[in-house]
Protein backbone atom coordinates (compact mmCIF):
# COMPACT_ATOMS: atom_id res chain seq x y z
CA UNK A 1 0.00 0.00 0.00
CA UNK A 2 1.46 3.32 -1.07
CA UNK A 3 1.26 6.22 1.37
CA UNK A 4 0.32 9.74 0.39
CA UNK A 5 2.70 12.61 1.09
CA UNK A 6 0.41 13.77 3.89
CA UNK A 7 0.35 10.31 5.48
CA UNK A 8 4.12 10.09 5.29
CA UNK A 9 4.46 13.60 6.76
CA UNK A 10 2.34 12.48 9.70
CA UNK A 11 4.32 9.24 10.04
CA UNK A 12 7.69 11.02 10.11
CA UNK A 13 6.36 13.56 12.61
CA UNK A 14 5.02 10.77 14.83
CA UNK A 15 8.40 9.04 14.63
CA UNK A 16 10.18 12.19 15.84
CA UNK A 17 7.68 12.64 18.68
CA UNK A 18 8.03 9.01 19.78
CA UNK A 19 11.83 9.31 19.77
CA UNK A 20 11.59 12.49 21.85
CA UNK A 21 9.32 10.83 24.42
CA UNK A 22 11.60 7.78 24.53
CA UNK A 23 14.66 9.97 25.11
CA UNK A 24 12.94 11.96 27.87
CA UNK A 25 12.64 8.75 29.90
CA UNK A 26 16.32 7.75 29.62
CA UNK A 27 18.71 8.04 32.53
CA UNK A 28 20.50 11.37 32.65
CA UNK A 29 24.28 11.54 32.35
CA UNK A 30 26.72 13.23 30.01
CA UNK A 31 27.43 10.31 27.62
CA UNK A 32 23.74 9.43 27.34
CA UNK A 33 22.98 13.09 26.67
CA UNK A 34 25.44 13.18 23.77
CA UNK A 35 23.83 10.12 22.18
CA UNK A 36 20.33 11.43 22.92
CA UNK A 37 21.07 14.77 21.28
CA UNK A 38 22.39 13.07 18.15
CA UNK A 39 19.33 10.83 17.92
CA UNK A 40 16.90 13.67 18.53
CA UNK A 41 18.53 15.84 15.86
CA UNK A 42 18.48 13.03 13.31
CA UNK A 43 14.91 11.89 14.01
CA UNK A 44 13.46 15.40 14.02
CA UNK A 45 15.40 16.12 10.84
CA UNK A 46 13.60 13.22 9.14
CA UNK A 47 10.27 14.93 9.78
CA UNK A 48 11.43 18.48 9.08
CA UNK A 49 13.27 17.63 5.87
CA UNK A 50 10.46 15.45 4.53
CA UNK A 51 8.08 18.35 5.10
CA UNK A 52 10.52 20.58 3.23
CA UNK A 53 10.88 18.01 0.43
CA UNK A 54 7.13 18.05 -0.11
CA UNK A 55 7.37 21.78 -0.76
CA UNK A 56 10.12 21.29 -3.34
CA UNK A 57 9.99 23.52 -6.37
CA UNK A 58 11.03 20.83 -8.83
CA UNK A 59 11.44 17.07 -9.03
CA UNK A 60 15.22 17.55 -8.75
CA UNK A 61 14.72 19.59 -5.58
CA UNK A 62 12.37 16.91 -4.20
CA UNK A 63 14.91 14.18 -4.97
CA UNK A 64 17.79 16.06 -3.33
CA UNK A 65 15.79 16.71 -0.18
CA UNK A 66 14.56 13.12 -0.13
CA UNK A 67 18.19 11.98 -0.10
CA UNK A 68 18.72 14.05 3.05
CA UNK A 69 15.64 12.47 4.63
CA UNK A 70 16.96 9.01 3.80
CA UNK A 71 20.36 9.82 5.34
CA UNK A 72 18.76 11.20 8.51
CA UNK A 73 16.48 8.16 8.83
CA UNK A 74 19.53 5.91 8.51
CA UNK A 75 21.40 8.00 11.10
CA UNK A 76 18.40 7.69 13.43
CA UNK A 77 18.55 3.94 12.98
CA UNK A 78 22.27 3.98 13.82
CA UNK A 79 21.72 5.88 17.09
CA UNK A 80 18.77 3.70 18.10
CA UNK A 81 20.86 0.57 17.54
CA UNK A 82 23.73 2.22 19.41
CA UNK A 83 21.47 2.81 22.43
CA UNK A 84 20.36 -0.81 22.24
CA UNK A 85 23.94 -2.09 21.98
CA UNK A 86 25.10 0.08 24.90
CA UNK A 87 22.25 -1.40 26.94
CA UNK A 88 21.20 2.02 28.17
CA UNK A 89 18.31 1.66 30.59
CA UNK A 90 15.02 2.57 28.97
CA UNK A 91 11.81 1.19 27.54
CA UNK A 92 13.21 -1.77 25.58
CA UNK A 93 9.89 -2.54 23.87
CA UNK A 94 9.58 1.04 22.61
CA UNK A 95 13.23 1.00 21.53
CA UNK A 96 12.62 -2.15 19.48
CA UNK A 97 9.53 -0.55 17.91
CA UNK A 98 11.49 2.60 17.07
CA UNK A 99 14.24 0.53 15.45
CA UNK A 100 11.59 -1.25 13.39
CA UNK A 101 10.03 2.07 12.36
CA UNK A 102 13.40 3.58 11.46
CA UNK A 103 14.15 0.52 9.31
CA UNK A 104 10.81 0.91 7.56
CA UNK A 105 11.38 4.62 6.95
CA UNK A 106 14.83 3.94 5.48
CA UNK A 107 13.25 1.32 3.20
CA UNK A 108 10.47 3.69 2.13
CA UNK A 109 12.78 6.59 1.34
CA UNK A 110 15.43 4.43 -0.34
CA UNK A 111 12.76 2.87 -2.56
CA UNK A 112 11.30 6.28 -3.39
CA UNK A 113 14.74 7.57 -4.39
CA UNK A 114 15.36 4.54 -6.60
CA UNK A 115 11.95 4.95 -8.25
CA UNK A 116 12.48 8.64 -8.95
CA UNK A 117 15.96 8.02 -10.36
CA UNK A 118 14.60 5.21 -12.54
CA UNK A 119 11.81 7.42 -13.89
CA UNK A 120 14.26 10.24 -14.57
CA UNK A 121 16.56 7.86 -16.45
CA UNK A 122 13.74 6.64 -18.69
CA UNK A 123 12.49 10.10 -19.67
Amino acid sequence: MQMTKEELKKRTNTFALRVFRFLMALEYNKPVNVVSNQLFRASSSVAANYRSACRGKSSADFLNKLKIVDEEADESLFWLEFIRDLEIKGDRKELDLLIKEANELVSIFSAAIRTIKSKNTHQ
